[in-house]
């Protein structure tokens, strides 16, 4: 216990606690800059993704299943058509947003 307090006092002595307040909220920046920020950024992109989902847009879930929309339910969920005449309910978080993306990307290129 008394070894703690004579490093304390080192350290208060030496002049390099302001440093340490400087270097750790560094730290906190670089941190809220690179992690959290952009996983915000990425969760709001995904939200309004799944808020933009209509009848009729071809889609792939997470597990990797294709299909795509027949009709949006109001409680959360997804009726999509898998093969013709084959309905699966899934829910609106089920869907990847890269996935999908990259599903449609070709078709969009097509139109022009």
């Amino acid at each position: 216990m008394f070894q703690i307090y004579l490093l304390q006092q080192k350290a208060a002595q030496s002049g390099f606690g302001g440093f340490q307040f400087v270097f750790l909220g560094l730290m906190i920046l670089v941190f809220w800059l690179f992690f959290i920020r952009p996983q915000a950024k990425r969760a709001k992109n995904q939200k309004k993704f799944i808020e933009e989902l209509g009848k009729g847009e071809k889609i792939v879930t997470i597990a990797g299943i294709h299909g795509t929309i027949n009709k949006v339910n109001e409680d959360g969920t997804l009726s999509i058509e898998v093969s013709p005449g084959s309905y699966i309910k899934i829910e609106k978080s089920a869907i990847s947003m890269d996935w999908t993306a990259a599903l449609n990307k070709p078709a969009a290129a097509d139109k022009k």
